[in-house]
């Protein structure tokens, strides 16, 4: 049994990309509720947009957004990581963090120190440079994402921020319940 379709809070009817798929599901099956994928659909959309328009200062600093998310962690926790905490300080796989730290290595970024007691044991943290990089591109990363999103009045974002937290932090804890 399908359970009715809900109406949306608001009255403007929405036209974008995520609009015409449900009105097309909703031809096929008129009593199909596809208020989720009017949300995860729209999450999704603006992700995949997102990651297409690549962040104009770090591609200006020949960084992809995964890269820069790794020497970040590094600059933002402030001491040394191992590539395992890395992982998930990026909610990246071990193997394309190796694959990244690989690179950044080669670029004087970051730097690697055995561990003492386990020679498999790899410890990174930053070198000069790559602090330096992070530091002068995060001012001009904050103020591109702050044009992303100034399509939306500042009392939006802030609505967005907290429906969007609220839903992370719960799929976060069922998740990563369900991963143990």
């Amino acid at each position: 049994m399908t359970a009715p379709r809900r109406e949306r809070a608001t009255s403007a009817p929405l036209d974008d990309t995520v609009s015409a798929v449900v009105r097309q599901w909703q031809a096929v099956h008129p009593g199909l509720d596809t208020a989720p994928m009017e949300i995860i659909g729209r999450v999704n959309r603006c992700a995949a947009l997102l990651q297409q328009a690549e962040d104009a200062p770090l591609r200006r600093a020949g960084l992809s957004r995964a890269e820069f998310d790794l020497l970040g962690a590094l600059r933002r926790t402030g001491h040394e990581l191992t590539p395992g905490e890395l992982a998930r300080e990026t909610f990246s796989s071990g193997a394309s963090v190796t694959k990244r730290l690989k690179q950044l290595t080669a670029r004087g970024l970051v730097e690697r120190r055995g561990d003492t007691r386990d020679r498999r044991v790899a410890h990174l943290r930053l070198t000069d440079a790559g602090r330096d990089l992070v530091d002068a591109i995060l001012p001009d990363q904050l103020a591109y994402e702050t044009a992303v999103l100034s399509v939306l009045a500042p009392e939006g974002q802030e609505e967005l921020a907290g429906l969007l937290g609220e839903l992370l932090g719960r799929l976060e804890g069922r998740l990563g319940a369900l991963r143990v």
